[in-house]
């Protein structure tokens, strides 16, 4: 005869009794493994997703002339290294390259300081017209931001900015967007009594935000950050019209490649290719570190 004593949870993952939540528990070591079916689908997407880039090398590859044929080439060329030349010195790939780099960091440093600290008072301080305030700052993002263009071009050039870096860079400082997401993820993820403890102990609002605050937004911040400094690489409309040839970013460089009677198509993919590889290369050395902050706030959360 078995008693209540003699259940122990050894023997109830031995014998497989219990609730089921309970056996999922006992169970909670094991490994999963993915089926087939799993595996087909993700290798079909990656395909997929990979499609694009593939095509953008293929094409950079090969002749303007080739890629005019039908049916179009599906295999590497011999002239990539040609065409990434060609449109390096044509485009002057350096100065805009490097003019991107520091446009899209500024904007990704200054957007993700700025929507953490908006998005910490709107989540865990109490003020007047939070409510409002923070509306207001969601129906930012349903205007479209090409009604902003014009007015926003005679402001930079009443300030004598026309042509320089600091009109890309100043506009685009802090975003809704960014602010939302802060604010959306401190609510659940940054409890009111550590703040309040902090409060206790003598820490001031800037020890505060930067012993407490920081610390548990930092997936967040690293998601916001690297989203923000993909749109800002890949940011054209407002570059083109506020900066020039003569100090261009990537964007404004590579529109210079499909100018001439019969734009060459084999050096436009080279140039975008050349666009495109530093994202590839930043994701590569910080993915395992993105994908951890992601992991990381969805076990906070």
């Amino acid at each position: 005869m078995t008693t209540i004593s003699d259940v122990t949870p050894g023997r109830l993952a031995k014998e497989g009794a219990g609730p089921p939540t309970r056996r999922r528990i006992l169970g909670a070591g094991k490994q999963l493994h993915a089926g087939p079916i799993t595996y087909v689908s993700l290798a079909l997407f990656g395909v997929i997703s990979l499609a694009p880039l593939l095509w953008t090398v293929i094409a950079a590859s090969r002749t303007n002339a080739r890629l005019a044929q039908t049916p179009p080439p599906f295999w590497f060329g011999g002239n990539l290294f040609k065409n990434l030349d060609t449109a390096w010195n044509q485009a002057g790939m350096g100065s805009a390259m490097f003019n991107t780099i520091l446009v899209a960091s500024c904007i990704t440093v200054g957007t993700v300081l700025f929507s953490t600290l908006a998005g910490f008072a709107f989540a865990k301080l109490k003020f007047r017209f939070s409510s409002t305030l923070l509306l207001m700052t969601i129906g930012t993002m349903m205007i479209p931001p090409q009604l902003a263009v014009v007015p926003l071009y005679l402001w930079m050039s009443d300030l004598g900015w026309a042509n320089q870096l600091q009109t890309v860079i100043l506009p685009t400082l802090v975003s809704a967007f960014g602010t939302f997401f802060m604010r959306q993820y401190l609510v659940q993820a940054l409890p009111t009594e550590l703040i309040e403890a902090a409060r206790v102990d003598g820490a001031s609002s800037l020890r505060v935000v930067w012993h407490v605050v920081f610390p548990a937004a930092r997936p967040a911040m690293a998601v916001l950050g690297l989203l923000t400094f993909v749109m800002a690489w890949n940011d054209f409309l407002w570059p083109i019209i506020a900066l020039n040839q003569e100090n261009p970013t990537v964007q404004v460089a590579l529109n210079a490649l499909g100018t001439g009677y019969i734009p060459d198509d084999s050096v436009i993919m080279a140039g975008a290719l050349l666009g495109t590889l530093p994202l590839l290369v930043a994701f590569l050395l910080f993915g395992k570190q993105i994908v951890g902050g992601i992991m990381q706030g969805a076990v906070k959360g």
